[in-house]
């Protein structure tokens, strides 16, 4: 268990090394002169790799996701409305489907219920194409 205290670095620090690394100087040279472990470096390098020199920043609090822009902007309101119209209209198709598929199994299952008399075929009949 260490008992010193936890390091803190700036971000002038973290920028810095991450510009050794880029400018083409191995990683492990830059750790072992800079006294930090290898993980830092890999982290900050991912950090500056997705977001920038945004995505470098002091220790601390976490920084929040990066998020896409809210999809409820007035530039995509003519989208979202083409999106919901087709969405509409499939739902429409669907429930149409739907009551086609029901009232055909209510005809099915009429015909085998006026064939249940004796003496005559249990199965409807069939079509002569």
């Amino acid at each position: 268990m260490s008992t010193g205290k936890r390091r803190v670095f700036t971000r002038e620090f973290k920028l810095s090394a991450i510009e050794r690394v880029l400018a083409g100087e191995m990683a492990k040279a830059v750790c072992t002169d800079l006294q930090i472990p290898q993980g830092h470096l890999s982290n900050w390098c991912e950090q500056y790799r997705r977001y920038g020199p945004e995505g470098i920043r002091r220790a601390g609090r976490p920084m929040k996701p990066l998020r896409p822009p809210f999809v409820g902007h007035a530039h995509d309101l003519p989208t979202a409305q083409q999106q919901i119209s087709d969405l509409q209209r499939k739902v429409g198709q669907q429930q149409l489907e739907l009551d086609f598929f029901q009232q055909a199994l209510r005809h099915v299952g009429e015909a085998r219920r006026r064939n249940d008399a004796a003496g005559v075929k249990a199965s409807t009949p069939r079509s002569r194409q």
